[in-house]
């Protein structure tokens, strides 16, 4: 996840260093900013709908306006996973959102299987009490994590904590950044990551 080049609209963080931005309450100002910025450019549209604005200058409601005025809001992304004994780390697959994560709970109760994207293609499949997640299913002898079901059901867990503080913490940075726009901030935020908003108080979430 990352803003715009010679984005001047809000301060941001230097997101050379970040492949993606890990959404929690945690982030700095700036990195809310950034993680702001990165989905609103992901979803820029100009009011008639066919062609994106220009980025990084120009006024905030041109650039937000695809943000604030989409149904579907898409958040590039996803969940990473990773195992502290080896070190390896399931990242999600180009074109895979953080709006999609819903297929975890598939896996878990579903049919057994899941797919997150492509380059890399990470997979995921219910073998009985165990999860198998393949690193990249096109490579051979790709790397694997496996899990209890439990506690992959306790991770998911808490990485819905982490987006609900995310949105907490975004909430008071909408307010202190774009005052005039801050609920309508929330609002989107809350459609792209599936974050109730019924939950969180509202006054506006990173890869």
């Amino acid at each position: 996840m990352s803003p715009p080049a010679d984005f001047t609209l809000w301060p941001i963080a230097d997101a050379e260093r970040y492949g993606f931005l890990p959404l929690h309450g945690g982030l700095s100002d700036a990195e809310v900013g950034t993680a702001v910025a990165s989905i609103a450019d992901r979803n820029a549209a100009t009011p008639e709908g066919d062609v994106q604005p220009p980025t990084g200058a120009g006024s905030i409601g041109d650039f937000l306006h695809g943000l604030l005025t989409l149904d579907c809001v898409y958040v590039q992304g996803g969940l990473r996973i990773t195992d502290t004994a080896t070190g390896v780390t399931l990242l999600p697959g180009c074109c895979n959102g953080l709006e999609e994560r819903g297929e975890w709970r598939y896996l878990l109760d579903g049919d057994g299987w899941a797919s997150f994207g492509h380059d890399p293609s990470p997979l995921a499949e219910r073998r009985g009490d165990i999860v198998r997640l393949t690193v990249d299913a096109d490579m051979a002898n790709s790397p694997v994590i496996e899990l209890p079901v439990d506690e992959l059901r306790r991770l998911l867990a808490d990485a819905e904590q982490d987006l609900t503080d995310f949105l907490r913490l975004a909430t008071t940075w909408a307010t202190r950044h774009l005052s005039d726009r801050a609920s309508e901030v929330t609002a989107a935020l809350a459609r792209g990551l599936l974050v109730d908003t019924g939950v969180v108080p509202l006054a506006p979430p990173v890869s």
